[in-house]
């Protein structure tokens, strides 16, 4: 068969729309769709097969296969040639059918006589609709053209099976439950908030998908894209001066929006007979199904970002806007599949809270609600199939946890935990400018970890002693090129004049596992976490370690400075590591620059071999950092993102608060600072433990300082101490129920 041409392609979606436009049910105009794709592409069989279930496709219509297997023939996904279409949303087009890989004859349809095969996926937006195929008697393989063209009317597709087109009045809309429903989720931010559903961006509905004119559907293209380009660079303007994490996520947002090579693709679907915004969302759902693919988290967060530009773009183009007619509620907690850090900025500090069905904790978005100190909790499944614009939603940031619709039982429960949240914070405030001092004269020393400019406000707010954490990756993930060392300094600088005379630890670049730099190529590895990851990454590339250090020293300007390397598990790359600093200092040395009037320089112990490292070591470090989320998982070999096992494992088991006392235990003999540093630290119950075992420096998250304090200065931690001691020779493993029991019979 020859060619397809373009004016071929834009025939057969002008027949394509006209057919969508008959008054017909649902099964008749399928038919009609199967006979016209059919008859357009001259191939002896056109077949649609939708899913009946989110595991189960059904041959719905066909032209050429048998009539009778309508409605009858079905198959699971990932099962023949049309499963591994929709398992794989990828394109199949074989010449022989029956040789390919995964190949299943369904005697039923009659297919046998048929030799070629092309089946492209329809789907929208990442979700999986059904497969659309054509067959052929004759042994080829089909012509990119044809397979181009096959791909728009399944878009087109698509948008019509989502919009109930092809089924009985009524049954593609699922009748919304009235029902209180809870979800589960994990937690990016953490708070608690009480309000109403406000569904972030209602669907944008295409309407308008095949068009008559490309030259003008390309200048409608080209001057809503000037508009979205306008309003991104207003956005940029009115982030304030100081919001440099916020600016350098609209730069990367700007990016995308100038990208020649998504307007020439857009442009390329508009010539083969699309719209201007069906060509928008064409590109949008294969974006969506690329990328959602990748290994690469850098890469699949900025999905989300492309989606934000996407749906901006389409509202611009059929003029629907956000504006849908509802208001926003008074205390508005925002419903969505995911969201993009601009549009999150446009809602500011209205949003009382978020709950999204997808997102990372170092996404984009997840950076800015830190930054607004927004309750965000990521991984609520199916929650915008269920929520409605004006539900009550309640956000409960301690456990994850979104109750939609909550019975008045679970409100009752949740005011009442808010309100003794409210009195709590009360308390802590109170307390905020007393020393955390146990009842039997131990004092505790409590640091609060940070990773923007936005954390520092809490430094003095919570009480924290200084501040045992900065993450320094955070500003090097925002971006989409390396950052200079000036940009560095100056921030180092900022941060160190916002602690005024408080100490801060900086910890070097870590980078590698879940956290991926987008200018530094991936290294694909069977287990992230245990690679190549942090201080390796370092030496490994220690040009960008040196320009840090550089940096490091400069933004102190002469002022003490603590500096710690992460994951450090043998000694040599911790003397390898300080080697570079050395060689930093001196080099600033030569150039006239100040350098600190004291350096302390440090080690995160977060693989259990570094426990048992020589004196040496500890004699040469001058303090130690216990990274107690990845010492944890590495101790009891699960992995704390797996929701299968991290659970199982608790840090008040015998085994592990044994290995920590080993640990302080040698550090005490080498006389080394010792801090515990994670989110056990902020825990009360856990710091009770820790801080019982003689580890009195916890760094923390802000909001955790309050609570480990009050709790601290109402507990003798060395009649404590001697309880847990004597649980261990008992050979009791659950720690927990013992400080439990401890603290009730005390009263505390």
């Amino acid at each position: 068969m020859a060619q397809r041409s373009e004016s071929e392609s834009r025939k057969l979606l002008g027949r394509l729309r006209d057919t969508m436009a008959e008054e017909a049910a649902g099964q008749e105009r399928l038919d009609k769709i199967t006979h016209l794709i059919a008859d357009s592409m001259k191939t002896e069989v056109c077949s649609i097969y939708l899913f009946r279930d989110p595991s189960t496709l059904e041959l719905c219509a066909t032209e050429g296969l048998n009539p009778e297997a309508v409605h009858k023939t079905r198959m699971n996904l990932g099962e023949g040639l049309v499963g591994r279409v929709a398992e794989r949303n990828n394109v199949i087009n074989t010449a022989i059918a029956p040789e390919e890989k995964g190949f299943r004859y369904m005697p039923e349809t009659g297919e046998e006589i048929y030799s070629s095969f092309l089946g492209v996926p329809v789907q929208r937006l990442g979700q999986r609709l059904g497969v659309l195929v054509v067959q052929s008697k004759d042994p080829r393989k089909y012509t990119d053209d044809e397979v181009y063209g096959l791909e728009v009317v399944a878009m087109v597709l698509a948008e019509m099976t989502e919009l109930g087109a092809f089924v009985g009045e009524g049954a593609a809309l699922r009748a919304r439950h009235k029902e209180a429903i809870m979800f589960r989720g994990s937690v990016a931010q953490d708070g608690a908030a009480s309000g109403q559903v406000w569904l972030h961006e209602p669907r944008v509905v295409v309407t308008n998908l095949v068009s008559e004119d490309p030259v003008i559907e390309k200048r409608r293209l080209n001057d809503a894209l000037d508009q979205l380009r306008v309003g991104i660079d207003k956005m940029l303007s009115s982030v304030s001066r100081g919001a440099s994490e916020q600016k350098e996520v609209m730069e990367t947002y700007r990016m995308f929006a100038h990208s020649r090579g998504w307007l020439r693709r857009m442009e390329t679907d508009i010539d083969k007979g699309l719209s201007a915004e069906a060509a928008v969302e064409k590109e949008q759902s294969e974006a969506r199904a690329r990328m959602s693919l990748a290994s690469d988290l850098y890469i699949r967060d900025r999905l989300h970002d492309l989606d934000d530009l996407s749906n901006r773009l389409l509202r611009l183009l059929t003029g629907q806007g956000n504006n849908t007619g509802a208001e926003m509620p008074k205390r508005p907690i925002l419903v969505a599949s995911n969201i993009g850090p601009a549009e999150l900025l446009d809602y500011g500090r209205k949003l009382k809270g978020i709950a999204l069905e997808e997102g990372s904790v170092g996404s984009h978005a997840a950076i800015i609600a830190r930054a607004l100190a927004i309750p965000l909790i990521i991984h609520a499944e199916n929650i915008t199939t269920e929520a409605l614009n004006g539900d009550h939603i309640l956000i409960d940031g301690d456990q994850g946890i979104v109750h939609l619709r909550p019975d008045e039982s679970v409100q009752s429960a949740f005011k009442d935990k808010m309100a003794m949240a409210t009195q709590a914070q009360e308390r802590y405030q109170a307390i905020r400018h007393e020393e955390a001092v146990s009842l039997c004269n131990r004092y505790v020393r409590l640091m609060m970890n940070a990773g923007l400019m936005a954390d520092l406000p809490s430094l003095k707010d919570s009480g924290a002693k200084g501040v045992g954490l900065f993450r320094t990756e955070l500003q090097f993930l925002v971006r989409n090129q390396m950052p200079r060392r000036s940009e560095l300094s100056s921030i180092y600088g900022r941060v160190m004049d916002a602690a005024e005379n408080l100490p801060v630890i900086f910890r070097t670049l870590d980078i590698g596992s879940d956290k991926v730099l987008p200018y530094m190529k991936n290294v694909a590895e069977p287990n992230p976490a245990l690679g190549w990851r942090a201080i390796r990454v370092g030496l490994d590339k220690p040009g960008v370690l040196r320009m840090q250090l550089q940096a490091l020293l400069r933004g102190a300007n002469g002022r003490k400075l603590s500096i710690m390397f992460p994951f450090v598990s043998i000694p040599e790359e911790f003397f390898a590591a300080k080697d570079e600093l050395a060689k930093a200092v001196a080099r600033e040395k030569r150039l006239g620059h100040p350098i600190p009037e004291k350096l302390k320089v440090g080690a995160m112990l977060e693989t259990p071999a570094l426990a048992y490292a020589p004196d040496s070591f500890f004699k040469e470090v001058d303090f130690i950092s216990i990274g107690g989320n990845d010492l944890k998982q590495f101790f009891f070999a699960a992995d704390r993102e797996n929701e299968l096992v991290r659970q199982r494992y608790d840090v008040l088991n015998s085994s592990y608060i044994a290995f920590l006392k080993h640990i302080k235990d040698r550090c005490e003999t080498t006389d080394t600072t010792l801090s515990y540093c994670g989110e056990d630290a902020g825990r009360p119950l856990e710091a009770l433990c820790l801080t019982a075992i003689g580890i009195t420096t916890l760094s923390m998250r802000a909001a955790s300082i309050g609570p480990v304090k009050h709790l601290i200065r109402k507990t003798n931690l060395g009649a404590l101490e001697c309880i847990i001691a004597n649980a261990c020779e008992n050979g009791d493993t659950d720690l927990r129920q013992v400080i439990n029991d401890y603290l009730e019979d005390t009263a505390v």
